[in-house]
């Protein structure tokens, strides 16, 4: 079974792109001579352009000299995972194509298409929308932030499930965190056969780390509350 996602208020899909594109370490370059996996090989400008610069014997320098005026079309795919270990890890793809024009040893992407793949489907995104698009404020600070509620707060965790259905967590044997932005925080709830995403959205979007530590405590008090009209 695939994952069910129940849905809540959440980033808009050029944010949610943008946020990969901040953190995303490798990518997957296609030309048309080949297909390669680049690792620390490129890097995203604050206004959201995308640098490459590829090993001397890289596909992708093969392909600049087989292009036109050295500008190879390239598919480059990113990919966003969970920084906990969950079922189904990869948590959204991203793809920009486009022409790749040289500057000095880089490459610089001038893209003529944006797609992003969640769980929800495939959504085209507006190319002036995504490069007006800052990341969600939360995004550096995630890895780090979701590791440490699943490997401290275990028992923080399994009291925010107080907070979704009580027929969403039938049959559920393990809960993790999944991601969190300014938004709401999003638990995977994992079954013997199949899992399910819950957004636990904010009351106002948190723009900063403090604002975050609010709004979890926040999260936790209403967990703890429900518990306690349960007993």
């Amino acid at each position: 079974m695939g994952v069910r996602q129940i849905s809540t208020a959440a980033p808009t899909v050029a944010a949610r792109a943008r946020s990969i594109l901040a953190t995303a370490w490798s990518c997957e370059v296609t030309t048309d001579i080949g297909r390669e996996d680049l690792v620390g090989s490129h890097r995203v400008t604050d206004e959201g352009e995308v640098r490459i610069q590829p090993p001397a014997d890289s596909l992708l320098s093969a392909a600049a000299l087989c292009a036109p005026r050295g500008e190879p079309t390239a598919l480059i795919e990113f990919a966003d995972a969970a920084p906990v270990p969950v079922r189904d890890r990869i948590r959204a793809r991203l793809w920009l194509s486009g022409a790749l024009e040289p500057d000095g040893e880089q490459f610089v992407l001038r893209p003529i298409r944006a797609v992003l793949q969640t769980r929800s489907g495939r959504m085209g995104i507006e190319l002036d929308e995504l490069a007006g698009t800052a990341p969600d404020p939360l995004t550096a600070a995630e890895p780090r932030l979701l590791t440490h509620l699943a490997d401290c707060h275990p028992e923080a965790v399994e009291q925010l499930t107080r907070l979704v259905d009580v027929d969403s967590l039938h049959g559920v044997v393990r809960v993790q965190p999944l991601a969190v932005d300014r938004h709401g925080l999003t638990l995977r709830l994992e079954r013997v056969r199949g899992q399910a995403d819950v957004r636990l959205p904010f009351h106002t979007p948190a723009d900063d780390l403090g604002q975050l530590n609010e709004h979890m405590h926040a999260l936790l008090s209403s967990a703890q509350a429900i518990s306690r009209r349960r007993r």
